[in-house]
């Protein structure tokens, strides 16, 4: 099944897709804004062939949902609405913070990784939620 993993944010979108084997999450794309944003998630989702949707959910430490995490809830049903295709929610904490720690390490320029980062968070979101599920089915 191929996914699509989503790192939502007001002035960014980091989108991530995996490989039909449900192994490998890779960053796809950063969209910019929210006018149209589920429409151009919509035609993400029909070119890429994918089955279901992976929103990154930014609960806070004590596992409560804040102001943010709200919206992404409300922005995961509106999507859910107009595409037609299952919305699972991942625990997206420290996300940004892995993608940060891997960036650093590819020698870019500060400009260069911000382009790349909600890519690849959303990359880690997916994975994550890749990897339980991968558990989940082993005994």
């Amino acid at each position: 099944m191929r996914y699509l993993g989503i790192d939502y944010g007001a002035k960014r979108t980091g989108l991530a897709v995996c490989d039909a084997g449900e192994t490998i999450a890779s960053p796809y794309d950063v969209l910019h804004g929210q006018k149209e944003l589920a429409k151009e998630i919509g035609r993400i989702i029909a070119s890429e062939n994918i089955e279901a949707v992976v929103l990154g959910l930014p609960l806070n430490m004590d596992d409560s949902e804040g102001p943010q995490a709200r919206k992404a809830r409300a922005f995961g049903q509106q999507l859910e609405s107009k595409i037609h295709v299952p919305v699972h929610f991942q625990d997206e904490r420290l996300s940004s913070f892995g993608a940060e720690k891997k960036l650093e390490e590819t020698g870019l320029t500060r400009g260069k990784k911000r382009e790349r980062l909600d890519a690849l968070a959303a990359a880690e979101i997916l994975q994550a939620f890749l990897e339980q599920k991968a558990a989940s089915r082993d005994p």
